[in-house]
């Protein structure tokens, strides 16, 4: 059995910190004792960016946001999907996870936050949507373990009728935000349909096998 190996402590604002540890090739970022993401399962991540993108037709030159880098398989998908046109912000609030990017997850990045479609802001996303006004064509949130958030209680207010109406407000007409959750929320869905979205729910594999753990990702595409 290869031992598992610490590679460095990123702070989270109002949150305990993360931990980065490296087995053999593979990744993991943990929590405490929760992991919250790794290397080994990453299909959902994929998801949320591909199928985003699906549903973005008849867009021209999309301006995404995603909130929360993670290990950067969301928005490595984005960018395989989009055009030389499309431009796609990336809010992180830890600024730990972006040095591990450059550093030892480097290889993992593969250069995605480099590209000049990219541009990368050290901050909350939850400000970001709240200052924006019709500027994204989709906004990806994968922040904290979906809206039954685990690392700082802040993250909730992502997920409250607030946040909600500033993610539409946010939005062009017709614009799509999508939010990937560890888990099911009938809760969280009925909101998005009180908030004045029309409302997706898909289930997808942890493991871009089709295998591993079932996530939640809602698409919810404003009127």
């Amino acid at each position: 059995m290869i031992p598992r190996e610490l590679i460095g402590e990123a702070e989270v604002p109002g949150g305990p910190p993360l931990r980065l540890f490296r087995r053999g090739s593979d990744f993991m970022i943990v929590l405490d004792r929760n992991e919250l993401m790794s290397t080994r399962q990453h299909g959902s991540e994929v998801a949320l960016g591909t199928m985003a993108c699906d549903r973005l037709a008849g867009h021209k030159a999309p301006h995404l946001l995603i909130g929360g880098y993670g290990m950067g398989y969301t928005l490595r998908a984005v960018l395989g999907r989009l055009g030389p046109t499309a431009r796609v912000t990336v809010v992180e609030l830890v600024p730990g996870i972006i040095a591990w990017a450059r550093g030892p997850m480097a290889a993992v990045a593969d250069g995605c936050l480099d590209d000049p479609r990219v541009t990368v802001t050290m901050g909350d996303v939850a400000a970001a949507m709240a200052q924006a006004a019709s500027l994204y064509d989709a906004i990806l949130l994968d922040v904290d373990n979906g809206p039954d958030g685990l690392t700082r209680a802040a993250n909730d207010g992502i997920y409250s009728p607030r946040g909600l109406a500033d993610a539409m407000k946010a939005l062009r007409p017709g614009g799509v935000l999508a939010v990937w959750s560890a888990a099911p929320d009938t809760a969280f869905g009925r909101q998005l349909e009180r908030s004045g979205f029309t409302v997706e729910t898909v289930k997808v594999r942890a493991r871009e096998t089709g295998k591993g753990a079932t996530h939640i990702i809602w698409f919810a595409t404003k009127r």
